[in-house]
């Protein structure tokens, strides 16, 4: 505000306040600031719309009287005749400036304006003939499709042996580990997470869990809870089942476990499972 004149008479000053002002502007934390500065777009508005009265324009406004004149000495008339002529709308000579001066003007005109090209059909006339229908065919129609067995690829039947042969054999080798244990030491039961769990991979204690229950499944094992009600598992001796000493073999159930990373790792935690069995 103080130095208003300074930046009304110098040419570029509003540009470099204006600029300023937007650079200060990106630091602009509080209500107060903000408001000081739409105080500074009110008054920047109201000098330039000052600097703009001040602009001075040379430019001529149209003179309708000196194009008149120059348009009748174009059309050969003089512009005092013809000006004594328009009062008297009786004569002769006042229909020769009115239409005859025109033409004069209308053919200096026309030199400036581009000519319309005429109109030509691209194909001969536009009213042409209908072609012809072509005779329409009757297709046979199709019968029903008959579904047919879809036969498995000999590459995928035999990757499903090959899967299959390996997931018995690895239960075979589980068992057989199984046994071993007791074998050795047939006096002190086995933890079921001591003999699943693979403390070093998550994975592999899920495979370990997958291949255990085909053996609780066929009767090859079980699982009890001891004293503490912890899961301990034991291989099932076949004599001994098909005597009717197990009294598990009539009411052997299935189920479903959900096992979870935190799971594995609370439990390996818990046991203090350094190895896998």
């Amino acid at each position: 505000q103080q130095n208003r004149e300074d930046i009304l008479n110098a040419s570029d000053k509003l540009t470099e306040v204006l600029e300023e002002a937007n650079t200060l502007f990106n630091g602009v934390s509080r209500a107060r600031e903000a408001v000081l500065d739409a105080q500074f777009l009110v008054l920047a508005s109201d000098l330039g719309k000052e600097k703009a009265k001040q602009l001075r324009s040379d430019l001529n406004s149209f003179d309708m009287l000196r194009y008149v004149e120059t348009l009748l000495t174009h059309m050969g008339v003089n512009p005092l005749e013809a000006e004594e002529l328009i009062r008297d709308e009786d004569s002769s000579d006042f229909e020769f400036i009115v239409y005859d001066s025109w033409k004069i003007s209308g053919k200096t005109a026309e030199n400036t304006f581009n000519k319309t090209h005429t109109f030509h059909f691209l194909l001969g006339s536009i009213q042409g003939e209908f072609p012809v229908p072509k005779p329409r065919s009757d297709r046979p129609r199709k019968g029903p499709r008959t579904e047919e067995k879809k036969t498995m690829p000999d590459q995928l039947n035999e990757m499903e042996e090959s899967h299959q042969e390996a997931t018995e054999k690895e239960v075979e080798r589980i068992l057989g580990l199984l046994q071993t244990y007791f074998r050795e030491d047939p006096d002190t039961p086995m933890s079921f997470f001591d003999f699943v769990v693979d403390p070093h991979s998550f994975p592999r204690t899920v495979e370990n869990i997958f291949h255990v229950s085909f053996i609780i499944r066929d009767g090859f094992a079980r699982i009890k809870l001891d004293q503490d009600r912890l899961p301990i598992i034991e291989p099932v001796n076949i004599n001994e089942e098909s005597e009717g000493n197990d009294p598990c073999s009539h009411g052997r159930k299935q189920g479903v476990i959900s096992l979870s990373l935190q799971d594995w790792k609370n439990i390996v935690a818990t046991f203090e499972i350094s190895e896998a069995m």
